[in-house]
């Protein structure tokens, strides 16, 4: 261990592996490290051996859950957005070589008391029991102006400017209902809160052509989702680093972050070796997350907390059309709430449990000091729930920016149901380190699912 290398990487997360994938394709030399003897930090997918032990060390596995090797559970539940960023920096790098995906079955929303499918059509729309007659006319003119916006031909405008306009005025021109506002916003354009409605329209317009052309591209939901996990992600991207000559030690300890007496990085030491580098790039459990600081550095701050839910089910969720997997979204204002409450499905179909069994994690951002009242109103769409693990996590993000001592953290996993805030993680990180903005060439490559 001890050349020098030009980047160091702490923990093999999905943002630091596809940091490091990138990096080591632009020829950097780059050691990564990991703790843990698995891949994936806290984006990993856990057989049933390993989440026992996370959750309960002194619990034997069930024998009726199936063979161990059968399961790949996720800690975090993310869906891929099929036209989004990260799609984008798999079909670019491709690391879809490595990896299978496969369709997510169906998106749906709460919406007074009851489950609706997301109308991904306009024949759907016009179907769907979440609109009466005349609130469907409204919504359809309201998606026609979405949908025919150019931004260099005003007659498509009707007066309407994305960049002063709130999206509050925008849903007002078109008089949605508030309930539609609840669908469109927290369904298609996947905002946790309502803040979104008082900021200008142009992001929001952004998310939901994302969302309807995401949809358009598969048919049945805007969702793909990896064979074997969402770990296999991490992996893929470890492997486009080995390739380029990245180098991968797991299960070391990672006792000392090395700086100078400028504060300036040097190198990391675990155990009685220090491997020195130009920079260190790492996850916020690396630099002090949940710990105090003493006299050093604070490194990372908390920003809130998720609350995650992994439940086991021996039937499909009510109300879904008997799909094998779904997002399901339960907007704030259907429950009193702040922050939406999201729902992840997967099962056998995807490769992540025994035949029969069915995960899904209900996830959301805490709001009171009772978290596990909080995802209620979900666990209540489940039915009958085999087994649940329940976690709190801190969300940590960085005190800097790293380019006056090349420390550069990452942020926490959020609570958003897709990876483009990940995404977007990973283009501040690399413009802080390399000092230009990260460019993927073009690709006319699908994603096969």
């Amino acid at each position: 261990m001890d050349e020098e290398y030009d980047v160091i990487v702490l923990g093999t997360g999905l943002t630091e592996c596809i940091l490091s994938g990138l990096l080591s394709v632009e020829g950097k030399k780059v050691l990564h490290m990991d703790r843990n003897d698995y891949y994936g930090g806290d984006s990993a997918s856990l057989n049933l051996t390993q989440l026992y032990r996370k959750f309960r060390p002194d619990q034997t596995v069930p024998a009726e859950l199936g063979r161990d090797r059968d399961y790949a559970v996720d800690l975090i539940p993310k869906f891929i957005i099929a036209s989004g960023e990260l799609t984008r920096i798999l079909v670019h790098t491709d690391v879809t070589r490595y990896l299978e995906f496969k369709q997510i079955a169906g998106s749906f929303v709460y919406r007074d008391g009851r489950i609706s499918k997301v109308p991904s059509t306009e024949m759907e729309a016009v179907k769907s029991p979440l609109m009466g007659l005349f609130e469907k006319r409204r919504a359809k003119k309201f998606f026609e102006f979405l949908q025919g916006w150019k931004d260099e031909d005003p007659a498509t405008h009707q007066g309407v400017d994305l960049d002063k306009n709130t999206m509050a005025q925008v849903y007002e021109k078109f008089g949605l209902e508030p309930g539609t506002q609840d669908f469109i916003g927290h369904a298609m354009a996947l905002y946790l809160d309502d803040d979104y409605k008082t900021k200008p329209a142009r992001p929001a317009y952004e998310r939901i052509v994302l969302y309807t052309s995401s949809m358009a591209r598969y048919g049945k939901s805007p969702y793909i989702y990896p064979l074997y996990g969402l770990g296999e992600l991490p992996q893929a991207f470890a492997r486009l680093s080995a390739i380029y000559g990245g180098t991968y030690m797991l299960d070391k300890s990672i006792d000392e972050i090395i700086t100078d007496a400028d504060g300036k990085f040097v190198g990391v030491r675990s155990g009685s070796e220090t491997v020195k580098a130009k920079q260190v790039v790492g996850d916020p459990s690396y630099f002090g997350a949940g710990k105090s600081a003493e006299g050093g550095k604070v490194r990372v701050i908390e920003e809130g907390k998720v609350i995650r839910a992994i439940c086991f089910l021996k039937h499909p969720i009510p109300g879904t059309e008997d799909s094998d997997s779904a997002q399901i979204i339960i907007p704030q204002n259907q429950v009193g709430r702040r922050n939406d409450i999201y729902i992840a499905m997967v099962s056998s179909t995807h490769n992540v449990c025994a035949k029969d069994v069915y995960v899904a994690i209900v996830s959301t951002i805490v709001e009171t000091d009772k978290p596990e009242q909080e995802i209620a109103p979900g666990l209540q769409l489940l039915g009958p729930i085999y087994d649940k693990f329940i976690s709190v996590s801190s969300l940590y993000t960085p005190t800097s920016s790293g380019e006056s001592d090349n420390i550069f953290i990452t942020r926490s996993y959020d609570a958003t149901s897709h990876f483009e805030t990940v995404v977007d993680d990973v283009n501040h990180v690399w413009k802080r380190i390399m000092g230009k903005d990260l460019v993927l060439k073009k690709r006319e490559v699908e994603v096969e699912a």
